[in-house]
């Protein structure tokens, strides 16, 4: 167990998305400074921009070194990458610029995380399209983590107050994800969850798993999947130790684990797993066309280093206008402090 408040590297996110903004927004309240020593990566005069827009008090510090963060409430540290012209920015905006900008980012916190200079990452959100617009061609933050630590065999876990839901597959298409569903992966990412609930402090994880097919194949009739690759891992994972069932339709594997019966799942693919976790903790207010609730996470298992994002885009629509929500960036600093505390 970690004896001290843990240094936690937070990504601001592309410039022109809300990310700025929800990070003023976060670093405003103390209680983020009770529980670790938060260090923003990025730029420091877009972080100015953002305390003015977010309309909190706090005094921004460019900082060239680790060493010379305060980690005081009142006092944003911010690791200054100064690759962000303000004269260019507009929110709202796709731009080569805006996206080398949170590449850039993303790999500066990374590399701080594996020199053991800081205890864990946090990630704001970054916009694609700008990020190959300059030149990185990454489907996401995940594949950049999966890339610049050299590793492979990673997985995507999303975390709300209610749902645990790790991922076999994620940005690849619904014909590659059928392909990806393998006895070896379906195990993996079955101790991946494991072992990160673990780290949540759940003592004996319960696991549900979901078929691939309607109605988890129903035998054999819609599909072979579960009978070839899917059982055979979750008997695996049984004799191994772990508690673990299914496969089961997802339509009654998620109402099972909203109502407590599982400690975390297994979808097979991107959807299967986004869609009732989203449902579940994203709130869209009709009346005033935007989301009132935006509550998850983010967390990239199976890589040398803590990694926990918010689990929202860049909000193009409302950047700039000073009214996004910081629940999800405040409950992935919550996170990460506590898979470093231990």
């Amino acid at each position: 167990m970690l004896s001290v408040k843990p240094i936690i590297g937070i990504t601001m996110g592309d410039p022109a998305g809300i990310g700025p903004e929800v990070a003023a927004k976060t670093m405003a309240k103390k209680r983020i400074y009770d529980i670790c020593r938060p260090l923003i990566v990025g730029d420091a005069n877009a972080m100015k921009q953002a305390v003015k827009l977010a309309n909190v008090k706090l005094e921004i510090r460019s900082i060239s070194e680790l060493s010379e963060a305060k980690f005081e409430y009142g006092t944003v540290d911010v690791f200054d990458l100064k690759n962000v012209d303000m004269n260019q920015l507009e929110h709202g905006k796709i731009s080569a610029m805006a996206g080398n900008a949170a590449f850039e980012a993303v790999k500066k916190v990374i590399e701080l995380a594996l020199e053991n200079k800081i205890h864990a990452t946090v990630t704001g959100p970054i916009h694609k399209e700008s990020i190959n617009l300059a030149g990185h061609h990454f489907a996401g933050h995940t594949e950049i983590y999966g890339h610049l630590t050299n590793t492979k065999n990673f997985a995507m876990l999303l975390v709300s107050e209610i749902l645990r839901v790790i991922h076999v597959s994620t940005h690849v298409s619904i014909r590659q994800a059928c392909d990806l569903v393998k006895k070896e992966r379906v195990l993996k990412v079955i101790h991946l969850l494991n072992d990160a609930c673990k780290q949540f402090g759940i003592e004996t994880p319960r696991i549900g798993v979901a078929g691939l097919n309607p109605h988890a194949s129903d035998g054999g009739l819609f599909g072979w999947e579960e009978e070839k690759e899917i059982i055979p891992a979750i008997e695996a994972a049984k004799a191994q130790g772990l508690v673990v069932e299914g496969p089961l339709p997802p339509d009654i594997l998620f109402p099972k684990a909203k109502g407590g019966g599982y400690d975390g799942c297994v979808a097979m693919y991107h959807d299967q797993g986004h869609i009732p976790f989203k449902y579940e903790g994203f709130i869209w207010n009709c009346e005033l066309g935007k989301m009132e609730t935006i509550k998850g996470v983010n967390i990239t298992l199976g890589i040398p280093i803590i990694r926990v994002s918010v689990d929202h885009g860049t909000a193009f629509e409302i950047a700039g206008l000073g009214i996004a929500k910081a629940d999800s960036l405040v409950l992935a600093i919550e996170y990460a402090s506590k898979m470093a505390k231990r």
